[in-house]
């Protein structure tokens, strides 16, 4: 694995500059405690100020990110955070907008936001913590559990092909698409940084174990490898090699150039006395 370079000794911001006084409440072992060690890494790699991020989540575990960070938060509904981040990036532009995510919550009730974020490719950086389930409702299957995972609440498994999001994310659109593993903190900081300063809507799926529903998944640390192959900008080859690998890759796979998102707000054209006089009784 790579690591993420030192921050140098005049950098302003550290790790510990984005972390707010409030204490993760996630389970013993859960891969979220690594994933927000290593957003909070990857902000002082990029060296924005805490006022200038913004960090939008939906529902689920996951989405407590928000809480534990000094930036600028918004804990919205269940699969709406993208809608949310986009309106918010879409009027300042100025700020780096992170969004925190899980399968359940990206995938599923948040799956159309999905496609057509990655479609219009505003400038934001979509982090979605994968553990293939539901961690926060007790353990029911999600959108990437797999077809035969057998569990109390689908007996057998549900017979359901797999969500495969990085194939997805490549063909709506996404301008940067990554995955991570989050027993591996250095590397999944530096993957974070570089989705945050690729332009367009940057996508890193993070492989974040659920020890607690689905133990077996202890395994992944010896599962996880490099990428064999360094990122491409060609979207076909890049969609031959996230459909032809093991799910286990780890690494930058997609780094496009396609511009993004441009709109604004715009000049106003009227006053606000102007409009507030339509509406006058």
């Amino acid at each position: 694995m790579t690591h993420a370079p030192a921050l140098a000794a005049a950098d302003p911001y550290t790790p510990l500059s984005y972390k707010s006084a409030t204490k993760p409440i996630w389970c013993p072992g859960c891969g979220d405690y690594t994933v927000l060690n290593a957003v909070t890494k990857a902000l002082a790699l990029v060296q924005r100020a805490p006022h200038e991020v913004a960090v939008v989540s939906g529902i689920g575990c996951s989405s407590r990110i928000p809480a534990y960070t000094t930036c600028y938060g918004f804990h919205g509904v269940h699969g709406r955070s993208l809608a949310a981040a986009t309106g918010l990036k879409v009027a300042r532009p100025d700020l780096t907008v992170l969004v925190a995510s899980g399968d359940g919550d990206g995938y599923s009730i948040g799956g159309n936001h999905f496609l057509h974020a990655c479609r219009r490719n505003v400038d934001l950086t979509y982090i979605v913590m994968d553990n293939h389930v539901y961690g926060m409702t007790k353990g029911q299957a999600s959108p990437t559990t797999e077809p035969d995972w057998d569990n109390k609440l689908s007996p057998g498994g549900t017979g359901v092909r797999s969500f495969h999001p990085l194939v997805i994310a490549l063909a709506a659109g996404a301008n940067f698409v990554a995955r991570a593993f989050s027993g591996d903190q250095n590397t999944t900081a530096e993957l974070i940084a570089a989705g945050i300063r690729h332009p367009g809507f940057s996508f890193i799926e993070i492989l974040s174990p659920c020890v607690t529903f689905r133990p077996e998944q202890k395994e992944w640390k010896n599962m996880t490898h490099p990428a064999p192959v360094g990122p491409t900008d060609d979207a076909a080859r890049a969609a031959k090699r996230i459909m032809t690998d093991d799910g286990f890759n780890i690494g930058v796979l997609y780094a496009g150039h396609r511009a993004p998102y441009s709109g604004g707000p715009g000049e106003p054209t009227r006053a606000l006395e102007q409009m507030e006089e339509e509406f006058a009784l």
